[in-house]
């Protein structure tokens, strides 16, 4: 008999450990392991984490073999890791029914169980009788299939069973909008069954998804059907969100332990350094004990003062259990191996010391790690005197499979039995080095040729979509419908992909199938789907900044490719028929090289094949998939690109005659609109406006809602230079080449645009339908299109069958093409309103409302009181569609608007966070008055213009106007108009102060433009119109009034009024509290009984329940301020509530009020100082009472200063509450 080495000898003895403590319970048949021997329920969870270490002992038996004995161990260890994982793989399958529903819902019933019987295999409680939607374990699953693959193991036997794992990849991938109990089966801390979004679930799914990416399922033997396929956008999603809510694990929880499986193994899920060592940090400085960590803050389980008789806590017996949290002794072996992955033996010799220390030996002499130490209860007194003074005592399981698993394989690294990258086989430990800078490909390519001959005289060379073969190139949709396939398996009922948007790092790639090399443009160029991309000025901005993106999140082999097209409708051409100015400019930037601090090559297609990410679409050659699968690649890969239809007329236009009589719907479009500016606001705007006219200012007749209306010129012939396509049923030329001087949404006849409120419903009572029918054939003009339209599809529904020209057709087409010619002529106030009645849904929705959930934003839709809608968790795209336009009600522009104010939202939150700081709920109902009021008051004209004005700006326009008003930045609105000079002959030009390259639209209506207030400009209002010599006025502000002489007079008003009141509302309608608001709010409650704030209290029980940095105490807070309606006075109670935060802070802990503090009464007595302080006379006073009764001067008056808002406050602190004073009535306070 052969002697033992060493190592043989010590490889023996972790194998008797592991027999004794772990495979000894493996169930023979199942291969799972039971939660104890007297509980039968196996944790997913629990049975991977425990069986990691018998994979461990296999690989180091297997490298340090020197007998067939040693080989022979190796095999038995492997073949316990294959016999359990595959236990799991079953238990899960037998679900295959609830994994395809939950890849639609992402619904807490429809999920995976999180536990199985360990004898059966079968479920052991209901779907609604334990918290089994836990994200964490199910990645932890496949994160350890894929390690385990990679290090030669064989798990996955059939191509059935790789479709069933390729749709768990479906259903851990949104894992970034999906709350989920967590990772300790509770939810919130209260543990009442309420799913949070947690950080640790979605750093789990997103090393899950970058491990098993591309990875071969059967090994070295399998082929391309057995590959995986993960869409690296969804990584890359969770990476953003993970990174952005670290180091929080949730809403209810500040940080917890469980987030060291995140940042170190088995993860390593986070690639900033500086938040893996924040996050670090704050676990040890926070949740660190003698005996191990607890898992977070104010953790109840299995403490002295926890009611064994039921599961849940009540809100405020919280306060109980802190300082008293069971600390984990397993985390001690986490920190053991976090250090030897990151080199840190510091770090390693004290928790291997640490561990060693609270690790019990049973008489067999066997190490084991307890579940759990906790404080007796005859010991908590002292504990919460003096925190981590007492000793503890072990309970719970024994061993801690979970714990004993960490600690086995901590030791065979410790010793050289294995290295750290043995136990990571895929590099994930390297995903924080350092990457090198990504160069972004770009590609333009114009739709035809000529386009192409039109950047020709730019000196801008392109290809066509033509001369790129045989590369083919598609829209990003076609990719969706491929991924569609991926994954399906019709005897397992898996149907695939949903069909999901897919995003940017995918469209960046190349792809091939068969001898076939695919391209596809990216989703933000897709004009098909929402409106967005028809501006062009958006498109170049959002181009700009997935540039940016690109350089940021790439992280595939090869380099990032990015198409941009170049279409000839109008969305791409000037009126001069030229690319616009912001387009050549774009390009001539890329051409430089760099663009928005990016490197870029500028090239052809074919140019970039050998060094562009390529992916092989292997799974659509599953034979599996039918005859009608195989019809539908023919149809992508065979048939060639169906050009857009053009909604075009004949080649020379000529004005129809026009119905000259009101139509019975007219305006029924803008009656549908809710938009409001502040009522007070809107009356001091009318009361202005009435001055002036009082002044003798005339209006001239031939005025639409202020705008001029140009006289009717002949029609214009231009020569055709290419064919044309006859319009499909409404009239009106939209051909680029082919326009007459009026724009179709013109009209002859001004009481056509003037709206009727009086008697609308009476008219739409008694409606003729046929007469509507026939006004549709006879009308050119698209607001009589769309209120006709529009009431056919609210009374007649969309299927509705009429005859246009002698064409039948159904409303819905009628709609579709109404949409599109607006879209042309981009006319956006109808693009929206059709947009919203075909109930469009932008396509990055959920992720854009995701976003700004999860950087602890509440978002609320709606308009203010009576139909807001708060969103308090990330939900599917179509239910956060349906819950939009349930909020907006039968306001369809609005919906739209709402939709596309979130994505602007996203965008901002993304690239410049600090714009949203103390903003904690984004109302976005309030800030759509918020900026019609900015609009009415820059434009001085009533609140229905405003609403006209907003719902008409450009996407890019509502964009910039947004920047503005959440930045604070004063803007200008410039203003432009169609206009014909007597010179030119045959062509018409914008007349504006902006450069005539960058409009796009033949409209004779009023262009508005936003851009940025310089310093010194325009003095007296926070905006006002840009005027130069040859612009004309054109809304409110009459034609025959001398621009000079209205900057006179604004140049005698102060520079400063109103300046601070506009502050206010702009803070309240946004939210907006200053820094460290909510917790210094929380330390002001816990000196008192309770705050009251206009009738609505705050209880001191609050501090009891939740910590100072939870978030759910910042929603409380929030709640009541929200309920308070006027946003100035909202301010004022803010600043009032942080003058008594200041008071707390500097009071030495002096200070201790038995009452409720009524923060209302406050504000109330500073106003009543201020006035007597000011000398206000009373008639002055009550003229310029403002809202709640607070002065409009208070209300203007600037915080800080002897005279300030702040000043008063402290005063009427003062006098109210009972602050200590010295024998002069002096405050003994230290608020400066």
């Amino acid at each position: 008999m052969r002697n033992r080495s060493n190592s043989g000898v010590r490889l023996d003895y972790y194998q008797r450990l592991l027999n004794k403590t772990i495979l000894k319970f493996q169930n023979p048949v199942t291969g799972l392991l039971p939660s104890s021997e007297e509980n039968s329920h196996a944790w997913v969870r629990d049975n991977v984490y425990a069986i990691l270490s018998v994979w461990a002992l296999a690989l180091a038996y297997r490298k340090t073999a020197d007998l067939d004995e040693d080989r022979a161990k190796a095999y038995e260890l492997e073949q316990s890791v294959v016999k359990l994982m595959r236990g799991l793989l079953r238990c899960m399958m037998s679900q295959v029914e609830k994994l395809e529903k939950f890849k639609h819902t992402q619904h807490v019933n429809d999920c995976l169980h999180a536990k199985y019987c360990s004898k059966t295999g079968k479920t052991v409680v209901g779907d609604q009788a334990w918290g089994h939607l836990q994200i964490d374990a199910t990645s932890l699953f496949i994160l350890s299939l894929a390690q385990m693959t990679a290090s030669g193991l064989q798990i996955i036997f059939t191509l059935d069973e790789v479709s069933f794992v390729q749709n768990l990849i479906f259903y851990i991938e949104t894992a970034y909008r999906t709350p989920d109990y967590g990772i300790w089966e509770r939810g919130d801390k209260t543990n009442h069954g309420l799913p949070e979004l947690n950080s640790s679930s979605i750093g789990m799914a997103k090393a899950a998804l970058e491990a098993i990416n591309e990875l071969d399922l059967f090994g070295a033997r399998g082929g391309p059907l057995s590959v995986v396929h993960v869409l690296p956008d969804e990584a890359q999603q969770c990476q953003a969100i993970l990174l952005s809510m670290l180091p929080r694990e949730s809403n209810s929880k500040e940080i917890d332990a469980a987030l060291l499986t995140v940042i170190s193994f088995p993860a390593f899920a986070v690639d900033d350094l500086e938040k893996v060592e924040e996050t670090r940090e704050t676990i040890v400085s926070k949740l660190e004990g003698k005996y191990g960590f607890c898992r977070f803050l104010r953790d109840g389980y299995k403490t002295a003062r926890e009611d064994p008789n039921r599961l849940h806590y009540e809100p405020w017996e919280l306060q109980v259990f802190e300082r008293i949290e069971c600390q984990w002794p397993m985390f001690f072996a986490f920190f053991v191996l976090d250090g030897l992955f990151n080199g840190k033996e510091e770090q390693v010799k004290k928790y291997s010391e640490k561990l060693e220390s609270v690790m019990l030996k049973t008489d067999e002499g066997i190490n084991m790690i307890p579940e759990l130490y906790t404080v007796q209860k005859e010991k908590v007194e002292q504990e919460y005197r003096n925190p981590n003074s007492q000793k503890r005592d072990p309970i719970g399981k024994l061993p801690h499979r979970w714990g004993q698993s960490l600690y086995i394989m901590s030791k065979l690294v410790q010793e050289g039995f294995l290295s750290p990258g043995e136990l990571d086989p895929l590099n994930r430990r390297l995903v924080s080095e350092p990457k090198p800078d990504i160069v972004v490909q770009v590609v333009i390519l114009a739709e035809d040729d000529y386009i192409q001959g039109k950047l020709l005289e730019h000196d801008i060379k392109v290809q066509t979509m033509e001369e790129v073969r045989p590369l083919q190139v598609f829209p990003a949709r076609v990719l969706t419908q491929i991924y569609s396939l991926l994954g399906k398996n019709k005897k397992l009922g898996l149907t695939g992909r949903p069909k999901n948007e897919i995003g940017l790092l995918a469209t960046s790639k190349l792809y091939t199938f068969h001898d076939q090399i695919l391209a596809f443009i990216p989703q933000m160029a897709d004009e098909h789907q929402f409106y967005l991309p028809k501006d062009t000025h958006l498109k170049l901005d959002m181009f700009a900044n997935d540039v940016g993106s690109l350089s940021s999140y790439w992280s595939s082999l090869g380099r990032p490719l990015l198409i941009f097209p170049v279409s000839s409708n109008l969305n791409s051409l000037d009126v001069g028929h030229n690319p616009p100015g912001a387009l050549i400019g774009t390009i001539r930037k890329l051409q430089s090289g760099y663009i928005a601090g990016t490197r870029v090559h500028l090239g052809n297609l074919a140019d970039f094949v050998t060094t562009s990410c390529i992916t092989k679409l292997s799974f659509l050659r599953d034979p599996s998939h039918g005859e009608e699968v195989k019809n539908m690649i023919g149809d992508i890969f065979n048939r060639a690109p169906e050009a857009r239809p053009r909604l075009l007329s004949s080649t020379r236009i000529k004005m129809r005659p026009r119905s000259h009589s009101k139509s019975s719907v007219h305006g029924i479009v803008r009656r549908s609109r809710s938009i409001q500016v502040d009522p007070a606001q809107a009356k001091a705007l009318q009361e202005s406006l009435s001055r002036k006219f009082e002044r003798g200012v005339t209006v001239d007749h031939e005025q639409e809602n202020g705008v001029p209306i140009p006289p009717r010129s002949q029609d214009v012939e231009f020569p055709i230079q290419r064919p044309s396509s006859p319009s499909l049923h409404l009239k009106g030329s939209l051909h680029p080449l082919t326009y007459s001087h009026q724009s179709p949404c013109s009209s002859s006849s001004p009481q056509l645009f003037h709206f009727f409120h009086q008697g609308a419903t009476k008219q739409e009572n008694a409606i003729n339908v046929n007469e509507l029918v026939e006004q549709l054939n006879n009308s050119e003009v698209l607001h009589e299109q769309a209120d006709i339209i529009h009431y056919l599809y609210l009374h007649k529904g969309p299927d509705w069958e009429i005859t246009i020209d002698g064409k039948k057709c159904c409303i819905k087409e009628l709609l579709v093409e109404l949409y599109e010619k607006a879209g042309h002529w981009k006319h956006w106030g109808l693009v929206r309103h059709t947009a919203g009645l075909l109930k469009k849904r932008v396509e990055e929705l959920a992720l854009a409302a995701t976003d700004l959930l999860v950087r602890q934003k509440q978002l609320s839709v709606g308009l203010p009181p009576d139909r807001e809608r708060v969103i308090m968790r990330p939900l599917p795209p179509d239910d956060l569609a349906r819950i939009i336009f349930d909020a907006c009600g039968e306001d369809l522009s609005t919906a739209s608007l709402t939709q596309e104010l979130l994505i602007y939202l996203a965008m901002f939150i993304r690239t410049e966070p600090k714009l949203f700081n103390e903003m904690l709920r984004l109302r976005v109902g309030l800030i759509i008055q918020v900026m019609a009021s900015e609009l009415a008051r820059t434009l001085k004209c009533s609140g229905d213009e405003a609403s006209d004005h907003l719902l008409n700006l450009s996407p890019f326009e509502m964009k910039t106007l947004l920047h503005h008003i959440l930045s604070g930045k004063e803007f200008i609105i410039s203003t432009g108009t169609l206009i014909r000079p007597s010179h030119e002959v045959g062509r018409s030009k914008w007349s504006t102060d902006l450069d005539s390259d960058e409009h796009t639209n033949v409209e004779d209506e009023c262009r508005l433009s936003v851009s940025t207030k310089k310093v010194g400009e325009e003095a007296t209002e926070f905006a006002k119109l840009s005027r130069k010599p040859h612009a004309k006025m054109q809304k409110s502000i009459p034609r025959h009034i001398d621009p000079t002489d209205l900057e006179k007079e604004d140049d005698q008003e102060s520079d400063r009024q109103g300046q601070w009141l506009r502050r206010r509302r702009l803070d309240g309608a946004l939210n907006r509290v200053p820094v460290g608001f909510y917790p210094r709010v929380w330390k002001v409650l816990k000196m008192c009984h309770g705050l009251v704030i206009e009738g609505q209290h705050l209880p001191h029980s609050l501090t009891r329940e939740m910590t100072p940095g939870e978030f759910k105490f910042a929603l409380h807070v929030e709640m009541v301020l929200n309920k308070i309606p006027q946003p100035e006075y909202r301010q004022l109670m803010v600043e009032a509530l942080m003058v008594l935060t200041l008071m707390t802070e500097n009071d030495n802990n002096k200070l201790s009020f038995p009452t409720l503090i009524h923060v209302d009464k406050i504000v109330q007595a500073a106003n009543a100082i201020y006035l007597k302080d000011q000398e206000i006379p009373s008639d002055v006073v009550e003229h310029a009472k403002g809202a709640a009764g607070i002065c409009l001067h208070f209300y203007d008056t600037a915080p800080s200063g002897r005279f300030g808002t702040m000043s008063y406050l402290c005063r009427a602190l003062a006098t109210i509450l009972p602050i200590p004073v010295d024998k002069d009535a002096n405050v003994d306070c230290a608020i400066s």
